[in-house]
């Protein structure tokens, strides 16, 4: 039995799986919310004893780098140790990679109807792959073309510096400048990026916050998914601005990523808001954005850009990942 993990700021998810030559069957999985537990340890415990689980390899994803076996949790005060996990699971080693690296293991494990085309770019595409992926922060990961396969590897571009490419842009790093000092593209690309542009347009008066919206995002739990609610329903003008000017970032920022990758072989994006957003990922800005390149918009064209609807692609990968190591060992 194969354990795998997706953990991030939010939650964490456990699940097992059997494996059948390279066919991965999920057998149970469960979620924690991993503000309100003490670490992964304990909910791997927890996991493996109520659910009477035999493991014989694991891996997990995490949502930080991965230097030496150990990372700490970006927005969540958790280290973890794959020698520890080791150790408490009984096994020689534990696979412990970033999760938009597991994210992208995944991908060639989910089917045609798992993902939503925004570009289907050249026929003959091949070549390098990236995925981006914006949920509580902005995840970013490659994966090598060698001529044979893909070798997906972790990154933290999502926490390079936000580079604005209009006036309106402009102006929002300036607010958000302020606000943080140094600005990352995760501070626009993100849940929390969602609710920092529509915290610019109304402290800047650049649009109206109506006092039934006011109240509404003061009692709301998930401010983020509020306001995009609102955007793709057309209830508030400024929910859909807020939600154009985060469309148009994402678009710029993936063209970048398709660029430093140079991803002819296509660029995923991933993670819940652009799952939950398609609507407004198929208005015509995300492209115009991504193909706004100057003399690469030919190269970009050829890419083929999909959102990925599957959230299971990163917990998958975190599996495959086991079958993977496994078989280049044998």
């Amino acid at each position: 039995m194969i354990l795998a993990g997706e953990i991030g700021a939010t939650r964490t998810r456990l699940a097992a799986f059997d494996s059948d030559g390279n066919t991965l069957n999920k057998v149970v999985e469960k979620i924690y919310m991993s503000q309100q537990e003490t670490g992964l340890p304990d909910i791997i415990s927890n996991f493996v004893k109520s659910e009477g689980i035999p493991v014989h390899s694991a891996c997990f994803g995490v949502a930080g780098p991965v230097r030496g076996g150990r990372s700490k949790i970006s927005n969540l005060a958790w280290t973890i140790d794959s020698a520890e996990l080791a150790t408490m699971l009984k096994l020689k080693s534990v696979g412990l990679i970033n999760d938009l690296e597991a994210f992208a293991y995944g991908i060639d494990g989910l089917e045609s109807k798992d993902f939503v085309i925004l570009s289907a770019g050249s026929e003959d595409a091949i070549g390098n792959r990236a995925v981006i992926s914006a949920r509580t922060g902005l995840g970013v990961a490659g994966l090598y073309w060698d001529g044979f396969r893909h070798h997906p590897f972790a990154c933290e571009g999502g926490h390079s510096s936000f580079s604005p490419g209009n006036e309106m842009e402009i102006e929002l790093l300036q607010y958000l400048h302020k606000k943080y000092g140094r600005v990352s593209c995760e501070r626009v690309l993100s849940g929390p990026g969602i609710k920092n542009i529509y915290d610019f347009l109304r402290d800047t008066k650049k649009a109206e916050e109506p006092d039934w919206l006011k109240e509404q995002l003061g009692t709301s739990h998930d401010a983020p998914a509020l306001i995009s609610q609102l955007a793709l329903e057309n209830k508030a003008a400024v929910c859909e601005q807020a939600l154009s000017i985060f469309v148009g970032i994402y678009g710029s920022q993936t063209g970048d990523c398709a660029l430093n990758f140079m991803s002819t072989g296509g660029i995923f994006i991933g993670g819940s808001i652009a799952a939950k957003i398609v609507p407004r990922m198929k208005d015509p800005i995300f492209m115009q954005s991504f193909l706004d390149k100057g003399r690469m918009r030919g190269l970009l064209q050829d890419m083929p850009v999909k959102i990925v609807l599957n959230d299971d692609s990163g917990i998958l990968g975190a599996a495959r990942y086991t079958l993977i190591r496994k078989a280049f060992k044998t």
